[in-house]
């Protein structure tokens, strides 16, 4: 596990993000996810609303990829790490009553998804895009 540096931590918040995974035959998915967040500066957390081939992957490979872009900046960050899949417990409970504050029309979450975050690289336009950071 490393540690998220703070800029990246400051970057993060209200973008959306891209999720990719892949299954036990090596077959990607991406998916956006509108629901990344910082959990605290070694793991972020999403909440699965409607990701049937996301969870089906974690459950066969947890190791996930998540890129944040801002499109206007060209600016971006690719976190990648082990995921863990939670059904139930207080980061469990808090983020289902965080989605419930956020939208009513959202249906409960079927699991969250705890990153610990292992790697993170420049995903920005320019020299250094690709190179890992931590």
């Amino acid at each position: 596990m490393v540690t998220i540096p703070k800029h990246v931590q400051e970057f993060l918040p209200g973008k959306l993000a891209w999720v990719a995974t892949a299954g036990s035959d090596g077959t990607p998915n991406t998916t956006p996810k509108g629901s990344v967040r910082m959990l605290d500066d070694q793991h972020i957390v999403f909440a699965d609303l409607f990701s049937l081939k996301t969870r089906q992957n974690l459950e066969q490979n947890p190791k996930v990829a998540v890129t944040v872009i801002d499109t206007a900046t060209r600016v971006g960050y690719q976190l990648k790490g082990t995921a863990e899949l939670l059904s139930s417990g207080t980061l469990f409970e808090q983020t289902v009553e965080e989605l419930k504050q956020h939208s009513s029309a959202l249906p409960a979450p079927t699991y969250v998804v705890r990153i610990n975050v292992e790697a993170i690289y420049d995903q920005s336009v320019g020299p250094d895009a690709g190179k890992q950071i931590v």
